[in-house]
């Protein structure tokens, strides 16, 4: 099955709502996407996730970090969780930067915003972040689900 992300017009391209696997589809994903939430998003210089926000941010994508333990991110507001973000704001993107053990977790919350918003995000999780019930619970939600790849890497190889 074949769907067209939330929000986007008529020229976006379509993607698959399983496990995207394939160089053409992420970068379709990558090319129609605006805004990318990061679960586990960090406020300090030194961690990944502060350097993908970073580099998200300055190739035009609006970024919202999403982590309970700050209220900001280099100088944005960040959100405690995804059902945290105002309805209102359009999220193309799902990345996850947490220990695996709870990656199953974090879509299960992004399941239920897309639930409440009709939205169908990309679930993207990080290298070593994805865990088959993540997966699974993507599948069953019809959720596109891209499994163990950086995003600063697919983008900079792809675009």
């Amino acid at each position: 099955m074949l769907t067209r992300p939330a929000g986007s017009d008529e020229g976006t391209r379509y993607v698959k709502t399983t496990t995207v696997d394939t160089s053409d589809e992420i970068r379709d994903i990558l090319d129609s996407a605006r805004t990318i939430a990061i679960v586990g998003c960090s406020d300090r210089p030194s961690r990944t996730s502060y350097a993908i926000y970073m580099y998200l941010t300055e190739h035009g994508y609006t970024v919202i970090p999403v982590n309970p333990n700050h209220s900001e991110c280099d100088q944005g507001k960040c959100y405690p969780d995804l059902l945290a973000i105002p309805e209102d704001m359009h999220i193309d993107i799902v990345t996850i930067f947490r220990n695996p053990r709870y990656t199953a977790d974090m879509v299960e919350i992004a399941v239920r915003r897309s639930g409440r918003t009709g939205e169908k995000p990309v679930i993207w999780t990080q290298v070593g972040v994805s865990s088959p019930d993540a997966d699974q619970l993507a599948r069953d939600a019809g959720l596109p689900y891209v499994k163990n790849r950086c995003i600063m890497v697919e983008h900079s190889r792809l675009l």
